[in-house]
């Protein structure tokens, strides 16, 4: 098939909306590849440098010459709005099928057997749908022109950002006719993930790559250990950066609370992340437009994300790995001089990547509590089944089933809502894999705190551990900014972190198959729920989280200074009815510690305190539940009332931890049950998650 340069220009110059746009380095070259069908191709180039205008404009070429529809493959699929507008405005038709538009699926299905779609894009996950594989994709394989693999190193187990489901591409490529175009883009891809790409995409891979320097970034390291020191200092800063940027954490709660603290300085700015659900298209755009000096971010907002004028990112703790630091720094600068990449390390940072590098893969006694619980019900078995099975969380659950799942030949498969085992069993290579990849995210994560310590060739660093050369390197003028913070900021952030406080919601069912020893089920009635309760900080945080901590396991009593916060939260809260006494969960191993808590809480707030309920048997601590139905099951039958008859009005229900609430469920079904009034749970923390 004949290239057109002249329609190529035509079709980037109204794609980009520059009447004088041009191709960049290599841009030009790979369309030209995939349209007169040279054989396989791998773009490996910088993010911003446009690889999606050699998809879109390839497609389009080829379609205008009677070639028939495109697939492209990405874990993106919620970030490529710019991209796909880009498309729209080529004359291109995109369409994709995912979770988030199930309502348009059988529109998008005629159209592609109607030959109205130029190119359908799909997550990796959609590749394991059996609907989709045989009533969709079956019609339109022996019509595919070009296939297109974005962010291709996630099919690497070297890749930092691999998913799973790609796994499956492995298959579908070798199935594939050797003269159908492929075409594989990434930004991020040293030798040992291009080695991997070679052996998935075929020996006779061609390879495009790109130089790997960002000529306008300065890079510079902060060590700044408290939380608060980094509040500080980006309350001192960020205002002053020009322009506008991204601010990146490690977690959902980072980013919420970062953002909350930079707003209650006066600065515009907005959390997004993977619980921001429909909100993510309108903060984007907020950002694109300049209407927000920034938005927090987790990883959330990471590749697919494209502000060309973007002027600085700031990372608040340390990602895990060289290749992802680089690609979310990278969003900076690449249509402007000079731009900032600034990042700050913190104390907690290595506890969040060692969780992420450790729950990266199932255990091997996760693996066989699963495989046993299937064992044992030949029917199969479906997650909450299983969750009622074994001593795991729904996500671990999950993981496992779908790594699993993933195996060639897997030990299990899905027959409607239910998981059975097959005749496979699983290979030793799966463990072998995971220990090799555990290490690697070790040495990785080992590389990113030698960059820390980094006082200077910060790109040449980068560039060197992504196997590139790094050249001469002559970063912008741009003058460093300061490392040091206001202690007056530093005692205003401290005074922030503790003065948030969080809600702990009344559950309104119990656990699937209900609490045979209490001898309840379904519902729980309104009249022996719960009210909303408050919860003084997040277990270990940096708020009263580490004071917390040290109470419980250090000094075996909680210290005055969190009855002062408390009762500080309480006369803040201000609940309606307010309570008419308080009491407290008791405990069997700890008798004392809470009980002594709650009576000096009782005692600020002028109300009596009596010990109403009673650990009846000795159960395992609830943390070493690692399901919610475990959990509830463990505190079935353990609490009873001591008092009879129970003293007037509202109590507050007084406990340290709360992570599941069965056991503030529980206990205040008995004491609404036993005629106490209203009960209103308070929790000195936390855990930050549900099972």
């Amino acid at each position: 098939m004949t290239f057109n340069k002249n329609r190529a220009i035509e079709l980037l110059k109204l794609g980009s909306g520059l009447p004088n746009a041009y191709f960049r380095e290599g841009q030009e070259e790979a369309i030209r590849h995939v349209v007169e069908g040279r054989g396989r191709l791998l773009v490996v180039q910088k993010t911003g440098w446009g690889k999606s205008f050699v998809y879109f404009i390839a497609t389009k070429l080829l379609r205008e010459a009677g070639a028939g529809p495109a697939l492209l493959i990405s874990p993106l699929l919620a970030l490529m709005r710019n991209q796909i507008a880009a498309a729209e405005r080529m004359g291109v038709r995109a369409v994709t099928i995912n979770s988030d538009n199930q309502d348009e699926w059988a529109n998008v299905e005629a159209a592609i057997q109607r030959n109205e779609v130029d190119i359908l894009l799909i997550s990796p996950e959609r590749l394991a749908n059996e609907r989709f594989r045989t009533e969709v994709l079956a019609g339109v394989a022996g019509r595919i022109a070009l296939l297109v693999i974005d962010e291709a190193h996630c099919i690497s187990d070297w890749g930092h950002d691999f998913r799973p489901h790609y796994r499956l591409l492995e298959r579908i490529v070798r199935a594939l006719p050797a003269n159908l175009r492929l075409l594989a883009t990434t930004a991020t891809a040293n030798n040992r993930v291009m080695d991997d790409l070679q052996i998935v995409l075929g020996p006779n891979l061609d390879v495009s790559r790109g130089g790997l320097n960002r000529p306008s970034l300065v890079l510079q390291t902060i060590r700044l250990p408290s939380q608060a020191e980094r509040l500080a200092w980006l309350a001192a800063q960020v205002a002053d950066l020009p322009g506008h940027g991204i601010i990146y954490t490690l977690t959902v709660r980072d980013a919420v609370q970062v953002a909350e603290w930079l707003r209650s300085r006066g600065l515009n700015v907005a959390s997004y992340t993977g619980e921001t659900g429909e909100g993510r298209a309108e903060l984007e755009q907020a950002l694109l437009e300049n209407r927000v000096k920034a938005l927090v971010a987790t990883t959330a907002l990471g590749m697919g994300f494209d502000k060309p004028d973007l002027s600085f990112v700031i990372h608040y703790q340390t990602p895990g790995s060289v290749v992802a630091y680089y690609q979310q720094v990278g969003r900076a600068g690449r249509a402007l001089d000079a731009a900032y990449g600034l990042l700050l390390s913190g104390e907690e940072e290595t506890d969040i990547t060692d969780y992420f590098i450790e729950s990266a893969f199932p255990a091997r006694a996760e693996v066989r509590s699963v495989l046993e619980a299937l064992e044992a019900a030949p029917e199969g078995l479906s997650v909450p089944e299983l969750m009622a099975r074994v001593n795991l969380s729904r996500g671990r659950i999950e993981k496992t089933i779908a790594l699993l799942s993933l195996e060639s030949p897997a030990p299990l498969a899905k027959q409607g809502t239910k998981w059975q085992l097959t005749a496979a069993n699983l290979s030793e290579t799966f463990w072998e894999r995971a220990e090799r990849l555990t290490e690697l995210r070790r040495d990785e994560q080992r590389q990113m705190q030698e960059y820390v310590r980094l006082e200077s060739g910060h790109m040449e660093f980068l560039i060197r551990a992504l196997d590139g050369d790094p050249g001469t390197i002559r970063p912008p003028a741009l003058p460093p900014l300061p490392s040091n913070t206001d202690p007056a900021l530093v005692r205003e952030a401290v005074a922030f972190l503790r003065r948030t406080s969080l809600p702990i919601e009344p559950r309104k069912k119990w656990p699937d198959g209900g609490m045979p020893q209490f001898n309840v089920k379904g519902s729980i009635p309104v009249g022996l729920q719960a009210q909303p309760g408050k919860g003084l900080c997040i277990w270990g945080d940096a708020g009263w989280g580490s004071l917390v901590r040290q109470g419980k396991y250090r000094d075996r009593r909680f210290a005055d200074e969190l009855v002062e916060a408390c009762l500080r939260l309480v006369r803040e809260w201000n609940p309606h009815p307010a309570p008419a006494w308080v009491t407290s969960i008791p405990s069997l191993r700890h008798p004392d510690l809470v009980p002594d808590f709650a009576r000096r809480l009782a005692a600020a707030l002028n109300l009596p305190f009596d010990a109403v309920l009673e650990k009846t048997d000795n159960r395992p601590e609830q943390k070493t539940m690692a399901n919610s139905t475990q959990q509830a099951r463990n505190i079935d039958g353990s609490l009873a009332i001591n008092v009879q008859p129970l003293p007037a009005g509202p109590v507050l229900l007084v406990d340290d931890m709360v992570d599941s609430r069965w056991t503030l469920t529980v206990a205040t079904w008995l004491l609404r049950s036993h005629g106490s009034g209203e009960v209103l749970p308070l929790a000195l923390a936390l855990t930050g998650h549900e099972k």
